[in-house]
């Protein structure tokens, strides 16, 4: 194998792919890149055995075709030293070494056949699904929903993010039994079909999807879902089970609604946290119209705090406990600049909805469970 090849190009490549390397890898081989050049075009796959991602690089000029597994690490802190420049890159196929040389020198590294490199699963023609979905819409749905995965070893199906998509609708939703996001877009799918896709592989989507113009083709049975980016392929392995039924935990008739400037009442929250116990961190909310008071105490070091905010109320006074760090996070992933809060009583769950000045293309609803307010 022989090719010239941009550095900076090559670079890119390999630190999007790198992405996927585990540290821990149960096989030696999955400690390189795949380098497969074949008709101009190099490929360049890692994987994890259960995420795999294969990005194509045109190259400059190509004397011979080849494979070989080349190491990340070394691959990656060579490369990096390296201005925008033609990199000459040849590997011998008796001896797996691999020679980079530049215009000022050379270096050499060992690279291993790649014969041994597990090859990408493949989704079963007969069980086969497609949809071509907008980057944007995709990039939203896993950013909306993504924060509240669950990392749960009993219950893997809360592990990764649910994608229901329906003829003319995909809605993401993500839970850990505390906190609860759902998001829906309007979609011309044409299809109903659903998977569970992995915390991992959503968080390598997130890291590419700002940079696609075009819509992304999706492909999937029920074990796997290939995704075709413009310049990279993304395997994965979907979590297997049932999602739980998320729309019977959505509490429907909240006759207590309150309208508040979501920033102000953040970085309440953020102030009066501070004081609340270290092993809740609870922060009750006394709710009247007119007023919220948010309150927070820990007898142990004897240090309380309280603060209230202006809002518009409708319902009967109410007093109710959260844990300050998942309200947080709920308030941080809502990106208008007036949040409604709907309840129906201090035991069941608040319902977070933006509120948009327009009508939305998309409809976020956000819940998290109440704690006990010690008396």
């Amino acid at each position: 194998m022989k090719f010239v090849v941009s550095s900076t190009a090559l670079l890119n490549v390999l630190q999007t792919s790198s992405k996927v390397v585990s540290n821990k890898n149960t096989l030696p081989i999955l400690d390189n890149f795949l380098f497969d050049l074949h008709d101009g075009v190099l490929k360049v796959t890692a994987s994890d055995l259960e995420t795999t991602l294969v990005g194509s690089l045109p190259v400059e000029s190509t004397e011979q075709e080849g494979v070989i597994a080349a190491p990340v690490k070394l691959m990656l802190d060579s490369l990096k030293e390296f201005s925008e420049q033609p990199l000459t890159i040849e590997a011998n196929e008796s001896t797996w070494e691999i020679r980079i040389s530049w215009k000022t020198g050379q270096l050499t590294i060992p690279g291993t056949s790649g014969l041994s490199y597990p090859t990408s699963p493949e989704i079963a023609a007969d069980a086969k699904q497609e949809i071509v979905s907008g980057a944007d819409m995709l990039l939203a749905g896993i950013n909306k929903t993504i924060f509240a995965t669950a990392d749960d070893e009993l219950r893997p199906v809360m592990n990764g993010v649910y994608v229901n998509i329906e003829p003319e609708t995909v809605t993401f939703v993500a839970t850990d039994a505390h906190k609860l996001v759902k998001y829906a877009a309007a979609a011309e799918t044409g299809t109903a079909a659903s998977f569970i896709l992995p915390k991992k592989p959503a968080n390598l989507l997130r890291g590419m999807l700002g940079k696609e113009e075009e819509d992304i083709r999706m492909e999937f049975d029920d074990k796997n879902v290939v995704f075709y980016l413009k310049n990279h392929t993304l395997i994965c392995r979907l979590i297997e089970g049932n999602y739980p039924n998320y729309n019977a935990v959505i509490p429907s008739n909240n006759p207590n609604k309150v309208l508040v400037d979501r920033v102000e009442l953040l970085n309440g929250i953020r102030r009066v946290a501070v004081c609340s116990n270290q092993s809740t961190n609870l922060i009750k909310l006394e709710i009247e119209p007119g007023v919220i008071n948010l309150t927070a105490q820990d007898l142990d070091f004897s240090v309380s705090a309280q603060e209230s905010l202006t809002c518009d109320y409708e319902g009967e006074a109410i007093a109710i406990g959260f844990k300050s760090t998942f309200l947080i996070e709920i308030l941080s992933n809502i990106e208008t600049q007036n949040v409604s809060l709907e309840l129906a009583d201090s035991t069941r769950a608040g319902v977070f909805k933006p509120v948009y000045d327009e009508a939305p293309g998309a409809d976020t609803l956000m819940l998290l469970m109440p704690m006990m307010i010690n008396a």
